[in-house]
């Protein structure tokens, strides 16, 4: 099978993804293998190929987005497997946890410390074929074609997680949610599926963001106001996400912030946080930051991607365009998500 793997971390114009030829891999206990047939590309996953974040795992195969086909089942600890044969199914970011520590045991799994990701400390979906855990897969709904199903098993599950996580648009375990305005900084993938949610719960969204196809497609979404990154937005928001990596824009985006607000940093990786002053704290502001995800937050975003229904904006490019794909995505080159197919 081909895989594209990263062996020295290199800036992506160094073209530091190398194609090899690897025998089909085999699933373990509680695994299963899947043919890829779409994987989106993430920034995180840039961070990984270019240095932002060490490699634990040398190859690497990156790719955490990925949708494919059951291929094969491996030995199942106990009882029927989730998934057999020919089953369509998705595997994020979050690829196993301890199960027993007290994060595990409060539904904050994404905390465990012992916890493992796809793409990172194992090979992910830049290839032809990939093993996945069974307890961590999910089922896809059919209302999504694989390029769309992909960019949600990342960018859609954090962008949900920043979204309660700022206290804007209530909660889909709470109902259709209560509105509210949300500034959103940056618009990649993660802020095109989370804009989606927040529309249909609502709220009034404001976008600042530096690329103008991202200003339009922020515009097409149903954004109430956009503009340019560092502009100041009409009226103070009750909650704001910050998506791009960028540190500088945590006081700017503080200063959007309506008494009580919540300002969520989404990023897995962020440049310097420049000193903030105490006034653009005060009026009890809250800053929190989106740590992967739980299993409960991808049910949940599929359940209401299928209901809404969401709808990605995607850019596609063949498997062996991962370098040139990823390289676009660092230069803002493309608007929404970008999907490797296979």
């Amino acid at each position: 099978m081909r895989a594209f793997a990263v062996r020295e971390q290199a800036p992506i114009e160094a073209a530091p993804l190398v194609r090899e030829a690897r025998a089909l891999p085999s699933p373990g206990a509680g695994e299963v293998l899947v043919r890829v047939t779409a994987c989106g590309i993430c920034r995180t996953d840039l961070h990984v190929v270019e240095g932002d974040l060490p490699l634990v795992t040398v190859p690497l195969v990156p790719g955490h987005q990925i949708v494919g086909t059951v291929e094969r089942v491996g030995t199942m600890r106990g009882g029927r497997p989730r998934f057999r044969a020919g089953a369509r199914i998705g595997a994020a970011w979050l690829r196993a946890t301890c199960g027993a520590c007290a994060y595990c045991a409060s539904g904050r799994e994404n905390l465990c410390e012992r916890a493992r990701f796809t793409g990172w400390h194992a090979d992910g979906g830049f290839a032809d074929y990939a093993v996945v855990p069974e307890a961590f897969a999910y089922a896809l709904p059919d209302t999504l074609g694989d390029a769309e199903a992909a960019p949600l098993l990342c960018a859609g599950i954090i962008g949900y997680r920043a979204l309660r996580l700022s206290g804007v648009a209530g909660d889909a375990r709470g109902g259709r949610g209560t509105g509210g305005r949300l500034g959103i900084y940056g618009f990649g993938s993660s802020a095109s599926v989370t804009i989606q949610v927040a529309r249909a719960r609502g709220s009034d969204v404001f976008v600042c963001t530096r690329e103008p196809s991202h200003r339009e497609l922020a515009r097409a979404l149903g954004a109430s106001w956009v503009g340019a990154t560092t502009d100041a937005m009409p009226e103070p928001v009750d909650g704001a996400i910050i998506f791009a990596p960028a540190g500088e824009l945590v006081p700017i985006a503080l200063r959007s912030l309506a008494r009580g607000g919540t300002l969520a940093l989404a990023g897995i990786h962020m440049s310097r946080i420049p000193p903030l002053e105490y006034a653009d704290l005060f009026n009890e502001k809250r800053i929190v930051t989106v740590t992967a995800n739980t299993r409960a937050d991808g049910e949940e975003l599929l359940a209401e991607a299928a209901r809404i229904p969401i709808r990605p904006a995607v850019t596609t490019f063949p498997l062996e365009e991962a370098n040139g794909a990823l390289l676009a995505l660092k230069r803002g080159a493309f608007a929404g998500s970008g999907v490797l197919l296979p």
